[in-house]
């Protein structure tokens, strides 16, 4: 598992290393002490995920719709 802080992984990075936390766990070799840090670590890398993909959406619904409600023009969106 990477020591990079969660929130500043890009959610890439972030889904990669929840596939590995769920493939550990499941593999159902893992010691009771590293079974509790991996799934912390999983709900962690989980929410971020989350978090990644609401603000895309909301970006994107921002883009697609516009202030007043109407189509709007594509803009640049950053940060994704």
């Amino acid at each position: 598992m990477s020591e990079v802080k969660i929130s500043e992984m890009s959610f890439e990075q972030a889904m990669s290393e929840l596939d590995q936390v769920v493939r550990k766990l499941e593999q159902g070799d893992v010691a009771l002490e590293d079974l509790v840090k991996f799934s912390e670590r999983g709900a962690e890398l989980k929410k971020h995920c989350e978090e990644k993909l609401k603000s895309a959406m909301e970006k994107i619904e921002k883009i697609s719709i516009g202030v007043n409600g109407e189509a709007a023009s594509v803009q640049k969106v950053e940060n994704l």
